[in-house]
Formats: structure tokens, sequence, C-alpha cells
């Protein structure tokens, strides 16, 4: 792929900032739903900057060359429910987030030291394309329901058992999320250098302004199926008359309520936490190895050498450990920013970097922070269905190479395809009724390795039948 802007180059000041509010914007909806998931007093504006320092952590582990944005991870959802659901107060509910990113920071850790010990090669062997491939074109394709979903449904409803029963049309809703989609389209295709560059910025823009005039005549004639935004989050900031927290506000973060908890941790709350946490680790770092491949397709550069995974592994765990800290979410590396690197052709680390110090700031912004949380439904699934639909489609161009008429590489594809789209996962239960879970993206990457392995097995037989046998005299 041709890049405006590469790894290395250094954009404008200007144009920087430009390109790392739009990275922001790309991350955001998924950053800041996981506390929400999660509840028990999580806020996004700790989640945001919990995210912000993670990747600048990461930044600086990886020496400022992988473009990548850190963001809450979801796999760890069941792992935070089990903090609070075991915890004795919620005091020690907040500790135990942070010690279970610990354990699994110090997993990502290990597994550094043994990959700087032994090198990387293991890894193009034990994943080749056939089966990193498919697996990146799962992430993409795991999430198109998500993206579908959100962009039939608006912000405004009664809530029922926790979940937002929306009134909107889900015809208005689409056609926002539509008008969204065509322009990020649109800009991305025909327009000029500039454009190109800033696809999200306006799908964003123009999705909400749709969503704006249609929810104002909504509110204004009593027609709830216009009612698409949610103006709660800024009715908020003046629920008490206006003031210097209307406008800036410290994020709750995870350490300020942990510290009080350390009286009542057990040994058998520990247990409970590194259970939860420490597998989850392990399959996260299948998506870890996936993301890297596109990431290295993209930008044409070899992530796992250069900086080398040893590098992103220890900058991922530890960055996520650190954005525990203060979000209380392990992070990961998003597949929404390397979509938005792959759509927009701009690599440029210092936009991510910059996008990093963007969170840390508007965290404290209340405004923005209530502006974040009214952008619809409808138009983060206009941006979503682009930005996972890349990622899918960058791990099908994985498979250009690949020879699929040979039944080897036709069924690996194959079973890490359907496995993955069929949603094949495997939960084990805890106490509290929680549970570990491996999601279909790992669960299909864990079959398609077997699965080579085995009929590599059988290739290296084959071979070895076709050697000319040696003549004895």
């Amino acid at each position: 792929m041709k890049l405006i802007y590469g790894v290395k180059d250094k954009p404008k000041f200007k144009d920087v900032l430009v390109f790392a509010f739009q990275q922001l914007l790309a991350i955001m909806a998924a950053t800041i739903a996981v506390p929400a998931i999660v509840g028990n007093g999580m806020t996004a504006s700790a989640a945001l900057f919990g995210a912000g320092i993670g990747t600048i952590v990461y930044q600086l582990f990886t020496r400022f060359r992988s473009p990548v944005f850190l963001g809450s991870s979801f796999a760890f959802l069941g792992s935070m429910f089990a903090a609070f659901g075991s915890a004795a107060s919620m005091a020690v509910g907040y500790l135990g987030l942070i010690i279970g990113a610990a354990f699994a920071g110090l997993v990502y850790v290990v597994i550094a030291i043994i990959v700087k010990g032994v090198g990387v090669k293991w890894i193009s062997k034990l994943m080749p394309a056939v089966v990193i491939g498919p697996t990146v074109a799962i992430i993409g394709l795991s999430l198109a329901g998500n993206a579908v979903g959100d962009m039939m449904k608006g912000d405004v409803g009664p809530i029922v058992d926790g979940v937002l029963q929306p009134v909107a049309s889900p015809f208005i809703a689409l056609a926002c999320a539509l008008v969204t989609l065509f322009v990020v389209i649109l800009c991305s295709t025909y327009g000029k250098k500039k454009l190109r560059l800033i696809p999200f910025i306006i799908g964003i823009l123009a999705g909400y302004a749709i969503a704006l005039v249609l929810t104002l005549i909504g509110n204004k004639a009593g027609v709830d199926a216009l009612k698409i935004i949610d103006f709660t989050p800024f009715k908020n900031l003046v629920a008490d008359g206006v003031s210097l927290k209307t406008f800036l506000t410290v994020p709750e973060f995870s350490f300020l309520k942990a510290w009080k908890g350390f009286s009542a941790v057990t040994p058998a709350y520990i247990g409970t936490i590194a259970v939860g946490y420490i597998p989850v680790a392990f399959v996260v770092f299948a998506e870890h190895i996936a993301d890297h491949k596109n990431l290295s397709s993209i930008i044409e550069q070899d992530l796992l050498t250069d900086p080398g995974l040893s590098r992103t592994l220890l900058g991922d765990g530890i960055g996520s450990f650190v954005g525990a800290i203060f979000g209380g979410c392990p992070n990961t590396t998003y597949g929404e920013s390397i979509g938005c690197v792959a759509i927009t052709r701009n690599a440029s680390v210092i936009s991510i970097t910059g996008a990093a110090i963007l969170a840390l700031l508007f965290a404290f912004i209340a405004p923005f922070v209530a502006f974040l949380d009214s952008i619809p439904s409808c138009v983060m699934g206009g941006v979503c269905m682009t930005l996972y639909g890349f990622i899918a489609v960058s791990g099908l161009k994985m498979l250009q190479p690949v020879d699929l008429n040979e039944n080897r590489n036709l069924f690996v594809a194959s079973v890490i395809l359907i496995a993955g789209v069929g949603g094949l996962a495997l939960s084990f239960p805890l106490k509290d009724g929680q549970a570990i879970t491996i999601t279909s993206i790992a669960c299909a990457l864990i079959l398609g390795i077997i699965t080579n392995i085995i009929l590599s097995r059988k290739k290296k037989d084959e071979g070895a039948e076709d050697e000319p046998q040696q003549v004895i005299k």
C-alpha cells in the first residue's frame, strides 16, 4: 500500500492535531464502551486517560516505530466482572482491576523474555500467512454484527434491565449511519490529499449534524421516531449550575479508589483474580500477533523484527498495566486504529502519539467528554463498517500469495474462517457466576495452528517420498 505519510514522517504541527483527533475518534467508541459495560462507577474519562498513557508507554518501548493506538480491551470483560463480583467492597474491586492487569502484563513480559532469547522465526513457522491471514479477517468479521447493530439504533429511550430500548425508527438511524458511511467513502476515495487524510472527522460531523437536526425536530414535534441523540451528557454538565466543573473535571482514576482496599484483600481473592486474568492474557497475545502482522502488511515493514516482537509485547503488557492503574481497563492494540491507518494511508507515529496526548488532555475537559458520549451509535456504526471492513479485507489480502489449490492450505483457511464466523468460543465457569472465555478469534487461531501443524507433517512426509533414493552399490 502506498502511504501518504510513512512511519517516520513528520506532518506539519497543525496537520498532526487534525490527524491525532481523527485517530482519537476512531478508537473512541470502543474505548469508552468497556467502562460503560462494566459499570461499578467506572468512567469514560478515566478509561480515555488510561488509553492515552498506555499508548505512550507502548510507543516508548517500541521506540516510536509502531503506529497503533492502545485502547480498552473487551477480552478482559469477564475478568473485570470477576474482580468486582468477588470483592468484599468496591475499593477491593478497583484494586482487583489493577492486580489483574499486573498479572496480565506479567504474562506479556515473560513471553517477551522468551522471544528475546529464541527469536521470532518460530512465530512465522507456527503462524504462516495461511493461518494469520484468515485470523485477521475474522477480527474484522467478528465485529460486523456490532457495526450493523449500531447502525440501526439511536441513543434515546428507556433503560430496561440495564439495556437501552431505543425509540428512534431504525430506518431513521440507518439513514444517519449511511450518510456517515458514504461521506467517509467519498472523502477517502475522491477527496484531495487533505480530505483523504481526515475522512472520519468529516463523516462523523456529517452524520452528527443530520442526527442533530432530526433529534431537534423530534423533540419539538414530539415524534419519538426522530430522536437519535441523547443530550443527557450535556445536561449533566449544568445540572448543578455553571461552575468550573462544567468545563474542567478530574477523572475518577482507579488508583484513587483502590488504595483503600489493601486491608481487605485476601489470598483467595488474589487467586481468583489470577485465574481470571492470566488465561485471557494468552488469548490476547494471539490477537497481538495478528494485529501486528496486519499492520506490518499495511506499512510494508515487519514489526515483529523492527522494532521487534519482544518490544511490542513489553509495550503492550506494561502499557496495559499502566493504563489500568488510571482507567481500570487493561489495554490492547486496536483494530480500529489499524483500520484508520489503512484507510487514511497515514502511518505517522507522531499522529498516534498526538492522539495519545489529546486523550490525556481531553479526559479533563468535561464538554469534550460529553460530546463523545453524545455521538449516537448509528453514526459510529457507519464509521465502524469501514474500519472493520478494512480489517477483514487486510486479512484476506494476506492470502494472496497462498496457493489455495492445495488442500492443505484450503483446509487451514477454511477451519479458521468457519470457526471464527460461526462464533466458536469456550467458557470456563468461575465462582460467583463469572467465567473465563476464550474468544472465537482465539479458538479459530488455535484450531488453525493445530490443523496447519498436522498437515505440515503430512507435507514433509510427502516431500520425503518424492526425494530420489540413493543407490547403494
